[in-house]
């Protein structure tokens, strides 16, 4: 286990671990401990009843946060002609077609996110290897293989969060920065719940969400009250 600094202890000696406070006390707690030197990130982990290793348990999409996530997101994005006009015009980063998938091959990835349109997959599909273990390969259900290159990049640029669960069945991300006011933060958590409550796949059986925790960068986690997580609690 990784040794804790003496502001990270001195926070923890502070702490209630065994708390659990609504999303709301948890944002405020959270927020006010995110004392590092850089503005940290606000994230939000969600603990699920599924078994990703079964199609019919998998949890993914997208969801845009209201708010944005504080962060400069960097868009990459596979077309010709008009549509890599249109990407340009929408503030994607990189364009290109076979000169951007050979600066791919060679290392050189320069985007956060990856949107293709679809006659662009052929080009795309050859470089899953590389692309797919780093999560940035366009996909039409996540609405990054599409001939909407102009929305799919302002969708990225203003906060729209990937979100897809790992094989212990959890999903996380970023819901902000600590500088954001807590009224924004407790927005985006909630807009973020209610995208994997709507994700919630047809082969999960019993307790759907089970455990909520969030944390900043470089702070200590806080349990979160389940029923507090609706708009409406």
């Amino acid at each position: 286990m990784a040794k804790q600094g003496k502001r990270l202890k001195a926070i923890y000696a502070g702490l209630d671990r065994d708390a659990v406070l609504s999303l709301e006390q948890a944002i405020g707690l959270v927020k006010a401990n995110a004392k590092a030197k850089f503005d940290e990130t606000i994230e939000i982990s969600m603990n699920l009843g599924i078994d990703p290793r079964h199609a019919d348990q998998m949890v993914r999409g997208v969801v845009g946060l209201p708010n944005g996530t504080g962060k400069t997101v960097r868009v990459g994005v596979f077309a010709r002609g008009p549509k890599a006009e249109e990407a340009l015009a929408a503030g994607a980063d990189v364009v290109g077609a076979d000169d951007l998938a050979a600066a791919v091959q060679e290392g050189k990835i320069e985007f956060d996110r990856c949107i293709a349109t679809p006659d662009m997959m052929g080009i795309v599909g050859r470089l899953g290897k590389i692309l797919g273990p780093r999560g940035l390969m366009p996909n039409p259900r996540l609405g990054t293989v599409t001939m909407d290159v102009r929305g799919a990049v302002t969708a990225a640029k203003a906060g729209q969060v990937e979100f897809r669960a790992e094989k212990a069945g959890i999903v996380h991300a970023g819901i902000g920065k600590a500088s954001f006011d807590e009224a924004k933060l407790l927005e985006n958590a909630r807009a973020f719940v209610d995208a994997i409550q709507k994700a919630k796949p047809t082969g999960a059986k019993g307790t759907y969400v089970k455990k909520v925790a969030l944390s900043s960068t470089m702070g200590p986690g806080v349990k979160v009250d389940i029923a507090s997580l609706s708009a409406t609690a």
